[in-house]
């Protein structure tokens, strides 16, 4: 990494302008940026950072999005003094609005290169090598604060959709949701709110409950938390200027102040207002302490209180046209155009702090749409409010996994899409199909006709009664699966390991991965951890599709389905009917799942099952190692033991052992606390090979409670 010779720096002495010049050369690709839309190789292109409100969004073109994201890896192209594994990546800390051009210009007087360009502001940056691209991911992810660990049951089906809220009977319309997946027997363990329940005629009121609708907010609440089914509730940072909390707020001094205007013996400034939604309204500023404070009582008391436990982060961009607009600046007055994102950052900071004052001993869960690095702290995030296309379900993989590369790991989309026409069956199926992969696993919509007014239709598992039994069952894997995404989640908590990742992650050394990345005939392709690969229909009619297994070095792929065993380093076509999604294992990787039965209870099943893929007999003898954590799922993680639930955990390590003509698993597993606050409802584990595997298995087994042998939980072979 170098600068560009020919002048590497512009500091802005008549503008307030800032650019920096690094050098670059033919084939280097670029990865990062957030959730910016097209190819994950981001070469050749120039983005922009000015967090936007972009409903319907291109997901191969739009450009700005929500996020702020100044952020970016790249992956110099072979060279006689770059090794193929070499990588950095460049992080600007400046939250004004930005652009980066990565090989986009071009000019006779300069070379190649790539630039930053901030509009003010500083110019801070940090250089973080690799050497690969994954270790560049993990660092710029502790650098910002690691990842949050959020309650087992938010990696469950969450529903959503804006009509139940506008309905008139939105109470009654919540009820029939609850009733209709017990019904068609669809697990699910969250909802998330709209924001409808705020509503006084057709605007939107953050914080008023609408009683016509909700004529009994904590009633509700309790029918949802007794059925399972935690509750998430949308609240956005502006208020209209009709609001009922509207003149507190200005006496109080909690808005954007307006630019160019001043306070009179000391009050606050004139608010500055902008559209919102369909009305003028006041931004709040969370760079006042003062604000930070009233939206923390306003969750508390609106929401918490009612029972009402998680909070859905929402249009909170910050979309002021104003730049110059005054924030707070905890005592140092401050333009908008200084700290627009940090405005989302520290909305959310004060809806976690509600929560964990509400609910100290649980892991609090939030959602949110626009915000910056560090976001991650505190919430998942999602691609924001898509268009409902196969154009899109295709550009949304890629999306999710520059997000995951740019270190937001928890991150998903709105399946189904969320603005435009319903899908149609196909579409559905294959993008519920594709959902379940994913961290955050929603069905959102706003179902439009041509002129952008609402249908009545909303996307549900049971919207197409005759392809129902595929989306159930697609719903079903999301849960038998959900030991194994929970792995993933805290390792994305402690090792700072992105969940989804492209299929060169793990193979850098794979030219053709790589390559494949790039292929449209590929684009669904993706890994969900180290173990699994796959291999989404994101074309309308497939039932087969060509995926490249990447070379790993002769461990190979096992077929999910079917078993049988596929030599990496190339292309196959898979089997891809219409009720399932093309998935292959690692070939040397033990992945932990839910019993089926019982899988939308994960926390309570009875079974676990162990799904070994041995490495193939043709490979040289050598060992697979698991190491998982099962725990109540709900309680802060504590370092000390001292939280309450911290110390009950159970901790199962194997060892699977592989020589070309046996197979040897050595497992230990390892309870620790005193149980009363909570024990593994399994008492066994199930080990099953793929169907194609001839090779004798030998479990050898130790079980130990607090230092003590005892056998509370036995591995058999299935």
């Amino acid at each position: 990494m170098a600068d560009r010779q020919t002048g590497a720096y512009y500091l802005g002495r008549s503008d307030a302008r800032l650019n920096h010049f690094v050098k670059r050369q033919r084939g280097d690709r670029f990865f990062g940026l957030g959730e910016k839309t097209g190819a994950l190789d981001r070469a050749g292109r120039r983005f922009r950072m000015d967090c936007t409100d972009a409903m319907g969004y291109d997901a191969e073109h739009s450009d700005p999005l929500y996020k702020f994201w100044p952020f970016y890896i790249a992956k110099p192209s072979c060279a006689a003094n770059a090794p193929a594994s070499a990588a950095y990546g460049l992080f600007y800390d400046n939250p004004a609005n930005c652009a980066f051009d990565l090989g986009c210009t071009f000019d006779n007087y300069h070379g190649l290169f790539s630039s930053y360009e901030a509009a003010c502001g500083d110019l801070e940056y940090t250089v973080l090598l690799g050497p690969s691209v994954l270790e560049v991911t993990r660092r710029f992810a502790w650098l910002c604060g690691g990842t949050a660990l959020p309650p087992l049951w938010s990696l469950g089906y969450s529903g959503s959709t804006m009509s139940y809220t506008d309905a008139p009977d939105a109470q009654e319309r919540m009820r029939s949701f609850l009733q209709l997946c017990a019904a068609h027997e669809v697990p699910c363990s969250s909802f998330q709110l709209s924001s409808g329940y705020t509503s006084i005629g057709t605007k939107r009121y953050v914080f008023n409950w609408n009683r016509d609708k909700f004529p009994d907010p904590a009633a509700f609440a309790a029918e949802f938390a007794a059925a399972g089914l935690m509750l998430a509730a949308n609240i956005k940072p502006c208020l209209l200027t009709d609001h009922p909390l509207y003149g507190e707020c200005r006496e109080a001094g909690l808005f954007l102040g307006e630019s160019g205007a001043a306070g009179e013996g000391g009050s606050a400034l004139p608010p500055e207002t902008s559209m919102f939604w369909d009305a003028v309204g006041s931004h709040l500023d969370f760079t006042n302490p003062a604000t930070a404070a009233w939206w923390r009582a306003q969750v508390h008391e609106k929401l918490l209180d009612l029972g009402i436990g998680s909070t859905w982060n929402d249009n909170n961009e910050w979309r002021v046209e104003d730049e110059s607009a005054v924030c707070h600046g905890f005592g140092t007055p401050t333009p908008l155009r200084l700290v627009r994102p940090v405005q989302a950052l520290l909305m959310v900071r004060a809806s976690l702090e509600a929560q964990r004052a509400h609910a100290p001993t649980l892991r609090p869960w939030l959602i949110s749409r626009s915000g910056m690095p560090g976001t991650q702290r505190y919430a998942q995030t999602w691609s924001g409010d898509n268009y409902t296309s196969w154009h899109t379900l295709k550009h949304n993989v890629r999306m999710g996994l520059g997000l995951s590369l740019s270190g937001f790991f928890n991150t998903g989309h709105d399946v189904g899409g969320f603005a435009g026409p319903a899908p149609e069956r196909e579409l559905f199926v294959r993008w519920v199909q594709n959902g379940v992969f994913h961290p955050r696993f929603t069905i959102h919509s706003w179902n439009t006709s041509l002129d952008g007014t609402p249908d009545g239709t909303c996307n549900e598992p049971w919207m197409f009664p005759d392809v129902l039994p595929m989306v159930r069952a697609a719903i079903q894997l999301r849960y038998t699966l959900m030991p194994y995404l929970y792995q993933l989640l805290r390792r994305a908590a402690t090792e700072h390991e992105p969940m989804l990742r492209p299929l060169w992650l793990d193979h850098e050394h794979d030219a053709k991965a790589w390559d494949a990345a790039a292929e449209e005939e590929d684009a669904g392709s993706f890994l969900l951890g180290e173990a699994l690969l796959v291999a989404s229909v994101v074309e309308r009619g497939q039932r087969t599709r060509p995926a490249y297994l990447p070379d790993n070095g002769g461990r190979g792929w096992w077929s999910w389905h079917d078993g049988e065993w596929h030599r990496g380093g190339q292309t196959v076509r898979l089997d891809a009917p219409l009720d399932r999604c093309p998935l292959l294992a690692r070939g040397g990787s033990l992945v932990v799942l839910a019993e089926p039965a019982q899988a939308a209870a994960t926390a309570h099943s009875r079974v676990r099952t162990l799904r070994a893929f041995p490495l193939p007999p043709s490979h040289a003898s050598a060992t697979v190692a698991l190491t998982w954590v099962e725990d109540d799922g709900t309680s802060v993680d504590d370092p000390s033991g001292d939280a309450d639930g911290a110390r009950d955990r159970v901790v199962i390590s194997c060892e699977l052992h592989c020589a070309p003509d046996s197979l040897r698993l050595c497992a230990c597993v390892t309870l620790h606390g005193d149980g009363r606050k909570w024990r593994p409802a399994f008492r066994t584990i199930d080990v099953c090979l793929p169907r194609a595997e001839r090779r004798r298995l030998v479990i050898e087994q130790e079980c130990w409670t607090n230092g003590e042998g005892s056998r509370d939980v036995v591995f058999e072979a299935s």
